[in-house]
């Protein structure tokens, strides 16, 4: 148990430095490229919840990979029917994510963008 949360002492960390990061002139540009922050609401919380994800974007599709998924909880917002998540890309975009588990437990995260 102390290293697990050990892993989430330091990933709250990492996402900290990573968001300060993306502001810089040189680096920011290359980061914001891969990681962006997502926003949603907590199903059971209902607390609003910003945090940094490595994303992929092809046109109005964002496919953000969950490592370590087993270890995460953020993701399990957007099973079934999914659930409305907002993206900082250029500009923030809303739209609709989904998240799908394979076979071999890998998650994925697609969220359709509403058009901009």
């Amino acid at each position: 148990m102390a290293l697990s949360g050990s892993i989430f002492r330091f990933a709250g960390s990492f996402n900290s430095v990573v968001m300060a990061a993306s502001g810089l002139p040189v680096i920011g540009s290359f980061i914001r490229g891969h990681i962006a922050p997502i926003t949603y609401t907590g199903r059971k919380s209902g607390r609003t919840i910003t945090l940094p994800v490595g994303y992929r974007l092809s046109g109005d599709t964002v496919k953000i990979a969950v490592a370590m998924p087993d270890q995460k909880t953020w993701w399990r917002n957007f099973l079934g029917d999914g659930a409305p998540m907002s993206i900082q890309l250029e500009k923030e975009r809303t739209g609709h994510a989904v998240a799908h588990r394979d076979d071999r437990g890998r998650v994925e995260v697609v969220l359709k963008l509403a058009p901009a």
